[in-house]
């Protein structure tokens, strides 16, 4: 039985030589390899904040310190059950031909939990600054750049690169 190739182009205008199958094969092994380098971030995040609870500072905490630990950790949990779950929904489908949905499950999925992460990290500085100074312009400052860093580097900048090059296709298309 012959190959039928799905004519997909790349950004170089070079069609790739795939099959639509091999294409979510593909797809599948780079999202799962991405969420793999995040996982290892989350779950030490998390073990951290597991066991800050054990540490004889704790108590002496703001009831602000302590919510702002709560919010974290739940945050934290989040990511780690979203970041996890592309993972257990392959196990659950495979073989049974539904790698489309899989992918579309998985992109959303390590979607929110990279949105936790964020919060998470964010949430993780803010408690450790405010530990740490008693100002609070130090507080605002760090926790408002890492804030932007993680919305410029995991959002903003990628979606900027993505209208740009979506364009350029709109307007090659308008063209031919």
């Amino acid at each position: 039985m012959p190959r039928v190739l799905d004519p997909v182009v790349g950004g170089d205008g070079v069609p790739r030589n795939e099959t639509l199958l091999e294409r979510y094969d593909r797809n599948l092994v780079e999202l799962l390899q991405e969420v793999r380098v995040v996982q290892t971030g989350v779950q030490v995040l998390f073990a951290f904040l597991l066991t800050a609870p054990l540490a004889a500072r704790f108590p002496t905490l703001t009831e602000f310190q302590k919510l702002t630990y709560f919010v974290t950790l739940l945050a934290t949990g989040a990511a780690a059950v979203l970041l996890i779950a592309p993972t257990a929904y392959h196990r659950v489908l495979f073989r049974l031909g539904d790698k489309e949905h899989l992918l579309i499950v998985a992109n959303r999925l390590t979607l929110a939990g990279l949105l936790c992460v964020a919060l998470s990290i964010i949430g993780a500085l803010l408690l450790v600054t405010d530990l740490l100074f008693d100002s609070g312009v130090t507080v605002v400052a760090t926790t408002a750049a890492a804030a932007l860093m993680c919305l410029w580097c995991w959002c903003l900048a990628p979606l900027r690169r993505r209208m740009r090059i979506s364009g350029r296709a709109a307007g090659a298309a308008r063209r031919a």
